[in-house]
């Protein structure tokens, strides 16, 4: 028989209300009644549901996170770290994966008796989510936003500066004719390492040998990469807007009998998986998913917490990590 909480009332000798108090650990309950429902409850065995629990403070416990798609280790590995803290911190997590405009079932977690909260990750349709949000009184951060002044708070890595250390890698081991495959133009992060590249090159008194727009895929790295191939023009170095499009430069060269970095070095940016699994191993300028996921949660809970942080932008430093892809011009060494 499923032992309640009527149970414990009664064997304790104590009210419902005074139970009820002691499992929401409510400050009210004199220390010697709370002892006599905990003794009342171990001996009962009786174990409050978590969502019971939540239903009593008014909260339902789970926390939602909205994103465009799982098909990305670097989205992975923030998921996974948000999902640890807010675990750490007694919540569940709710994925809602936005693959078009029209949001669709997904948006059923932007419901005030749902999610205590949201986080909203990498969004395209921004100003779109933040009325919603707003309207239904729901507290929200964003992480990775496409606005520079959002008025929500906000999460964002330092793309500028990844992009500038990018191009001063490459012009540190003397290359001088360097190329940027771009990332798609409607992602702030790509306009940002952009112009971390340019400004860099711009200090060293270089112009860039080609900007190409393209998108955060393989087939991008691989069209642009074999044009030029094609085209007998081949630069010495390039910086791709991501490690998907690393990747498609790294297989032209291949397919075309040239060698990386020999022929070509290559940078990527986020450090995904497949990083470390290709080869040679890719230099790459690394999000680190751990701060991000962790300074997210915090803003978070901040704001269920009734504390007002609008505004609140919390910019974090990416880290260029030195593998294979990179030598100095017609070298097979790192610098």
């Amino acid at each position: 028989m499923k032992i309640s909480i009527f149970d414990v009332a009664k064997k304790s000798g104590l009210s419902v209300v005074t139970v009820s108090r002691v499992i929401n650990n409510a400050p009210s309950v004199r220390p010697g009644n709370r002892e006599k429902v905990l003794r009342a409850m171990r001996e009962l065995g009786y174990h409050p549901s978590a969502a019971a629990r939540s239903l009593a403070r008014g909260r339902t416990g789970v926390i939602g996170l909205t994103l465009a798609t799982l098909q990305d280790s670097f989205f992975d590995a923030v998921v996974k770290e948000i999902s640890d803290r807010l675990a750490e911190q007694g919540y569940f997590l709710a994925l809602s994966v936005e693959t078009g405009a029209g949001g669709g079932a997904g948006r059923l977690i932007f419901e005030e008796d749902r999610v205590d909260g949201v986080i909203v990750l990498s969004p395209m349709q921004e100003d779109g989510y933040e009325l919603e949000l707003l309207r239904k009184r729901i507290p929200y951060i964003l992480l990775d936003n496409q606005q520079p002044s959002p008025s929500a708070p906000s999460v964002v890595v330092n793309n500028f500066k990844g992009g500038y250390e990018a191009a001063r890698h490459l012009i540190g081991l003397g290359h001088r004719e360097i190329a940027h495959i771009a990332g798609p133009g409607a992602y702030l992060s790509s306009q940002d390492r952009e112009r971390g590249f340019l400004q860099a090159l711009g200090e060293a008194g270089l112009a860039p040998w080609a900007i190409e727009p393209g998108a955060f895929d393989i087939e991008t790295g691989y069209r642009i990469a074999s044009a030029w191939i094609a085209a007998g023009k081949l630069p010495g170095a390039v910086f791709a807007a991501d490690d998907h499009i690393a990747l498609g430069v790294v297989d032209a060269c291949k397919n075309a009998g040239l060698r990386v970095p020999r022929d070509l070095s290559v940078v990527g940016f986020d450090d995904q998986f497949l990083a470390t699994a290709m080869r040679p191993a890719l230099t790459t300028v690394r999000q680190p998913a751990d701060k991000i996921a962790h300074r997210g949660v915090e803003l978070l809970l901040s704001a269920i917490g009734g504390e007002s942080r609008r505004h609140v932008k919390i910019q974090i430093d990416p880290e260029l990590i030195v593998r294979d892809s990179t030598a100095a011009p017609g070298g097979n060494v790192n610098g």
